[in-house]
C-alpha cells in the first residue's frame, strides 16, 4: 500500500504536526467552525431574549433542544460514523447546518420568526451536530500518529479556545451593528468554509466490509461495554456528566441572568465571555506543561475540582463586583475544563482500538453529554419556580461535588496514565 500523502507517521518530529497537510486542514476546518458556533451560542439566546420575548423556562427548553440530540441519538450515532467515512459525516454535517441555520434570517426577513421555529432549528442543529462531533473526534487518530494526539487535540483545543475569547466580542459587535438574525447568516458561511477545509484532506479510511457488519445492538453494546469496564473511564464519565448537567442549568439562564439580573449590556456581555475564555487559551497552551508538574493521572481530578469551585463567581456575581467576579471566574474554569478535557480525551483516543472510536466516542457523548438538556430543562424550570439566583447557587454546588469520582481514586496518586490497552487488563476483566 503506498503511503498516505503528508501522513507525518514517524516523518516529522512531534512538534511538526504544522507542516502535516492533513492535519491543516481538519485545524483549519474546525477553527472556522467553532467560529461559526460562537457566533450561534451568542446570537440564538440573543434573539430568543431580545425578539421573541423568552422567559427563564423557555429559556432553559431551548438549551435543553440545543443538547437533547446527545441523550437521543448519540449511540447509533457512533455505529453509524463506525460504518461510514469520518471525512464525509463531518463535510455533510457542516453543509446541513449552514442550510438549516440560514432559515432563521430568512423567515425573520419575512416577519414570520417564532419561537418555534427557534425550538426546531436548535434540535435539527442538535441532532446533525452529534454526527458531526462524534465523526470530528474521531478523526484525529486516523490521520495523526497515536504520539501526535496528544499534541493535535492541544492545538484544537487552542483554536477552540481562541474562538470562545474573540467569538463572543466579535458576535456582539455584529448583533450590535447587524441584528441577530444577520449574525446567524455568518454563521452559515463560516460552517460552509469549514466543509471546504475538510474536504481537502488527502487521507482516504479505511472502512469496514459492509459484509462484516453485525446488528446495530451489537455494535452499539461494544462501544458501551469498552468505556463502562474500565474503573478510570467509568470515574471520568462520572464526573463530566455531572459536571455537564450542573454547568447546562447554570449557563441555560446565564444570558437572562447577565442582562436581566446584573443588567450587563450586550457589549459587556460579550467581553465577559471573552475575557473569561482567555482562561481556555492558555489552558490549551499550558496543559502538557501542567500535566508534567503534577503529573498526568493528577491533572484530571484537580483540574475538575478547581473548575467546579470556580463556577460559584456566578451566583457569586450578584453580590460581589458584578464584572470582576464574573471573568475572573469564568477564567479559571475555562482554563481547568480545557486542562480537564485534553488530559482524558487524548487518554481514551490513544487506549481505543481504532475500529472502535467512534462508537466509544459516542458513547462517552451519551454518558456525559446526555445529561445536559436535562441540567438545561431544569435550569429553566427552578429559574421560574425558585428564582434565577437561587437556582445557580443550587446547581453551581452540585459541579463542586462532581469531582468527587476523580478526587476519590487511584488518579489523585498517579503521576502517569496508561498507554495502551492493555495497560488496563487486569481492571477490564477481573
Amino acid at each position: 500500500m503506498p503511503p498516505k500523502p503528508n501522513a507525518g507517521f514517524g516523518r516529522y518530529p512531534i512538534a511538526s504536526l504544522w507542516r502535516h497537510h492533513d492535519f491543516r486542514q481538519l485545524w483549519m476546518g474546525d477553527t472556522v467552525s467553532v467560529f461559526g458556533n460562537q457566533f450561534v451560542l451568542f446570537a440564538m439566546p440573543l434573539m430568543a431574549v431580545q425578539l421573541l420575548h423568552a422567559d427563564a423556562f423557555e429559556m432553559g427548553v431551548l438549551a435543553a433542544l440545543e443538547s437533547a440530540a446527545f441523550l437521543l441519538v448519540s449511540l447509533p450515532a457512533g455505529a453509524w460514523v463506525d460504518r461510514s467515512r469520518k471525512k464525509f459525516v463531518i463535510v455533510l454535517g457542516d453543509l446541513l447546518r449552514a442550510a438549516l441555520l440560514l432559515t432563521l434570517p430568512l423567515a425573520w426577513l419575512i416577519d414570520s420568526l417564532s419561537l418555534l421555529h427557534l425550538y426546531l432549528v436548535a434540535a435539527l442543529v442538535g441532532v446533525i451536530t452529534v454526527f458531526f462531533d462524534v465523526a470530528n473526534q474521531s478523526y484525529l487518530p486516523e490521520i495523526v500518529d497515536g504520539n501526535q494526539i496528544g499534541d493535535g487535540n492541544g492545538k484544537l483545543q487552542a483554536s477552540q479556545q481562541t474562538a470562545t475569547v474573540v467569538g463572543p466580542s466579535a458576535a456582539s459587535a455584529l448583533v450590535g451593528w447587524i441584528g441577530s438574525p444577520v449574525t446567524i447568516a455568518v454563521t452559515s458561511v463560516c460552517m460552509a468554509l469549514s466543509s471546504l477545509f475538510v474536504s481537502r484532506i488527502h487521507h482516504r479510511e479505511e472502512v469496514a466490509d459492509p459484509q462484516a457488519r453485525r446488528p446495530l445492538a451489537t455494535e452499539i453494546r461494544e462501544g458501551l461495554t469498552f468505556v463502562l469496564g474500565h474503573s478510570f473511564l467509568r470515574r471520568i464519565v462520572a464526573c463530566t456528566g455531572t459536571a455537564n448537567l450542573a454547568s447546562s442549568a447554570v449557563y441555560a439562564i446565564f444570558v437572562l441572568y447577565a442582562l436581566n439580573t446584573l443588567g450587563l449590556s450586550e457589549t459587556t456581555l460579550g467581553l465577559v465571555m471573552s475575557v473569561s475564555a482567555v482562561g481556555g487559551i492558555v489552558g490549551a497552551v499550558t496543559a502538557s506543561r501542567f500535566q508534567r508538574l503534577v503529573g498526568e493521572g493528577r491533572s484530571i481530578p484537580l483540574a475538575a475540582a478547581l473548575s467546579g469551585v470556580a463556577l460559584l463567581s456566578m451566583p457569586l456575581a450578584s453580590t460581589l463586583l458584578t464584572v470582576p467576579t464574573l471573568a475572573v471566574g469564568g477564567f479559571i474554569t475555562s482554563w481547568a475544563t480545557v486542562v480537564y478535557n485534553i488530559t482524558q480525551v487524548s487518554f481514551r483516543q490513544r487506549l481505543c482500538p481504532k475500529p472502535l472510536l467512534g462508537r466509544m466516542n459516542a458513547s462517552i457523548r451519551f454518558l456525559v453529554w446526555g445529561p445536559m438538556p436535562v441540567g438545561a430543562f431544569l435550569g429553566g424550570l427552578l429559574g421560574r419556580q425558585l428564582g434565577i439566583v437561587t437556582t445557580l447557587w443550587i446547581f453551581a454546588a452540585l459541579a463542586v461535588l462532581a469531582a468527587l469520582p476523580v478526587l476519590l481514586s487511584p488518579l489523585l496518586t498517579m503521576r502517569d496514565l496508561p498507554r495502551e490497552l492493555d495497560a488496563l487488563a487486569d481492571e477490564t476483566h477481573p
